[in-house]
């Protein structure tokens, strides 16, 4: 009934007549256009059509069904070629020909949309250009035919210039199955977030966000909570400066700030990691909570270890951080199989002697002053635990501004993945069983897939990629957001659902939008480099079907734009100054 209201006379319009099946071949349809002579399109009910156009969607009017197809190349043929002059005025009689690559076939009856071909045309078969409206509708259409309405919509855009079209998509679509937003600089992949995010803020959503550069401070009422690490050059309105304290770290993070080497760092570091733990289980071994080995007895010690050795070796048992450069020294002890320790080995000390240096530089450095030196700002681990319980609407989205982290010691790396690590270990507990929950990813190629560290002690940071691959499952779904696809890894692109992609240049991020999703071929992948900014293709698993909007501006748009070289260079006088 619905369908009958916005299409009260068809979908196929004389109106939008372009021309007939001129050939046929497994993936595409050529095309005698018609209308290709005339020097501009027509409009029709209130909308423009090229009727003719490279990227325009048609409808091909075969005898069993509805073909949905998109023009891939007008061109002409060599005879008539030269016809086409600097004084050319339009000619209707001239010899067009496009081809017309195949998307998907349509129902007559309720005009679902289902990816592949039912049934080839035949020559002769006419083509129209599809209404505005059906096309704004793809994402519905290509639903199953039993799905309910739903009230929970989000409007990301529209199909044509004037906005008579709006795309709306389920979240469950979106989300469901992680999301990518992906474009090169200056394509509008931070305006698409934004609007995202505005979109979700509507409803009783769920919203982390992680800002890498502080751009999305502006957001602002009683659903939005901001905090920050470090201190930040631009600050959001009534953003709280929160710590990361060492206990949400594991071994493989300190590892991975240490940066030990050789062949007795990494052992040493190690083993004084133990030692800590064990004093912080057993203090009655520990003198000012360090373990003194030093012609000591080792049997207590061999003892207490042996008690306590699930703990010991857990990589998230908690230790004091600031004691290790101390205990690193009563590791380097000399060992001649005896009942006790000897006295300090001298030379281990000088080996260690630059891991140390590092592991101090690191406790006392300002990058990481907000996890070593918290100085009572509530713990993020916190203000997450409380986002995620907070069974009221007004926390819908928590951003974490990460723009005063430095990338010094691979700081910046390592707290996303910790804190993806706290948001997997909360998923697994079911947290996330009645309010599902979506982590947004800022300038993602920084983070995942990373390994840090040295050749021997390397690494590898990938909460997020756990996530992708079993989040959904716990209510826990992430959308990132990159500039460079071809640095965030394959194992997570692989388990992205929906791609919003906009403008790409280089050919080898295109090729892998073009792996990480197999509706898209070559033909649809050639129209991202072209693609204005804020224009953006959707595809993935619930889009067989590349769709592409042009996003409505976001309300609150992020503050990404580069410096203002016309009001800070200008001056009162064109003289040059003496």
């Amino acid at each position: 009934m619905e369908l009958e209201k916005v299409f009260p006379r068809g979908v196929l319009r004389p109106e939008l007549f372009i021309g007939v099946v001129a050939s046929v071949s497994a993936r595409s349809v050529g095309v005698n256009l018609s209308e290709a002579g005339r020097v501009s399109g027509s409009h029709f009910s209130g909308a423009r059509y090229g009727r003719g156009e490279v990227g325009e969607f048609v409808l091909i009017e075969g005898q069993q069904g509805l073909l949905l197809g998109r023009i891939a190349e007008v061109k002409l043929r060599e005879s008539e070629r030269r016809s086409l002059t600097r004084d050319f005025a339009g000619n209707a009689e001239l010899d067009a020909l496009g081809s017309i690559q195949l998307l998907g076939s349509v129902a007559m009856d309720s005009l679902r949309i289902t990816a592949g071909v039912d049934v080839y045309p035949r020559l002769g078969d006419r083509i129209y250009a599809a209404p505005h409206q059906l096309i704004a509708m793809l994402p519905r259409l290509m639903e199953s035919a039993d799905t309910e309405a739903s009230p929970v919509v989000l409007s990301l855009g529209t199909i044509d210039a004037t906005h008579e079209s709006p795309v709306t998509v389920k979240p469950e679509k979106l989300f469901g199955r992680h999301c990518a937003i992906l474009g090169a600089t200056g394509g509008g992949k931070s305006w698409t977030t934004a609007k995202i995010i505005e979109e979700c803020l509507k409803f009783n959503s769920k919203l982390i966000l992680i800002d890498a550069t502080g751009e999305y401070r502006d957001f602002s009422g009683e659903h939005v909570v901001h905090c920050h690490l470090g201190d930040p050059l631009k600050k959001a309105q009534n953003s709280i400066a929160s710590s990361l304290p060492p206990t949400s770290f594991i071994e493989s993070d300190f590892i991975a700030l240490f940066e030990p080497s050789g062949k007795v760092q990494g052992p040493k570091l190690r083993a004084a990691i133990q030692s800590l733990r064990l004093a912080s289980l057993q203090p009655d071994l520990a003198t000012g909570g360090v373990i003194i080995k030093a012609n000591k007895e080792k049997k207590p010690f061999n003892d207490a270890m042996n008690a306590h050795a699930a703990l010991v070796n857990d990589p998230c048992q908690a230790f004091d951080v600031s004691l290790l450069p101390t205990q690193i020294v009563n590791e380097c002890v000399q060992d001649y199989g005896d009942a006790k320790w000897k006295g300090i080995h001298e030379a281990e000390v000088g080996y260690c002697s630059s891991l140390i240096t590092r592991i101090n530089g690191v406790l006392r450095s300002q990058t990481m002053s907000f996890v070593f030196d918290g100085r009572g700002a509530p713990a993020l681990t916190d203000k997450l635990s409380a986002f995620i319980w907070s069974k009221d609407s007004k926390g819908r989205l928590l951003r974490i501004d990460l723009s005063a982290v430095s990338y010094e010691f691979n700081a910046r790396e390592i707290v996303v993945n910790v804190i993806g690590r706290f948001l997997l270990r909360e998923a697994r507990r079911g947290r996330f069983s009645d309010r599902p929950v979506v982590v947004l990813v800022d300038e993602a190629h920084n983070f995942l897939g990373r390994h840090v560290g040295t050749e021997d002690y390397q690494s590898k940071l990938d909460a997020f990629e756990i996530i992708a691959k079993e989040g959904r499952k716990y209510g826990l779904t992430i959308c990132l957001a990159s500039q460079r696809p071809r640095d965030i890894t394959e194992g997570v692109l692989s388990q992205i659902g929906t791609l919003i992609v906009h403008r790409l240049t280089n050919d080898k991020d295109r090729e892998v939008v073009e792996r990480a999703c197999g509706e898209i071929d070559r033909a649809a992948s050639a129209f991202l480099p072209n693609l204005l900014p804020g224009e953006a293709a959707i595809i993935g698993t619930d889009f067989p079907i590349p769709l592409t909007i042009r996003v409505t501006p976001p309300t609150v748009r992020p503050l990404s734009d580069g410096p203002s070289f016309q009001k800070c260079w200008a001056t009162t006088s064109n003289s040059p100054q003496q």
